[in-house]
């Protein structure tokens, strides 16, 4: 079983997705399959019912990836060295001819978010990061091009 990583936020915010679903949406759902059920006639034809079929399909499925995320959660808190980039630090970059610094916050898949500034371990970027050091120069295979950055700070 792999190992989800998340924030505390991101623990936070899947769990309360995920009471959501249990006790509200679920019932939205029931609601809307009796409702289609009540109106009658031919099932096959009836629009209404096999769109709540679907949400329901939809809902439970997603239930099933967040009970499973949870489950194999493993919650990071903030680093307690500034000395290497693990899971959970905060990595400002350059690109190696010198562009502008940028900020990213490594996380697991589950919260990644790059519009944000958090990304994923599993990235390349992510991966490449990983275990290095202020200073580093860190060559990155991404899909379609290889580019080197330095990592400036790691907070």
């Amino acid at each position: 079983m792999s190992i989800t990583y998340l924030t505390p936020e991101g623990y936070r915010k899947l769990k309360e997705e995920l009471e959501y679903l249990r006790t509200v949406k679920r019932q939205e759902v029931a609601q809307r399959l009796h409702e289609a059920l009540q109106e009658g006639g031919d099932l096959i034809e009836n629009t209404e019912y096999e769109a709540a079929k679907q949400e329901q399909a939809f809902v439970e499925g997603r239930i099933r990836e967040l009970e499973h995320l949870l489950a194999t959660a493993r919650v990071i808190e903030k680093p307690t060295s500034n000395d290497e980039v693990q899971v959970g630090s905060k990595v400002v970059i350059q690109d190696e001819e010198g562009g502008p610094e940028e900020a990213y916050t490594i996380v697991g898949a589950a919260e990644a978010d790059p519009a944000r500034g958090y990304i994923s371990n599993e990235s390349p970027l992510g991966k490449a990061l990983l275990g290095r050091k202020v200073g580093d120069v860190v060559e990155v295979q991404a899909p379609g091009a290889t580019f080197r950055v330095r990592i400036r700070r790691v907070e």
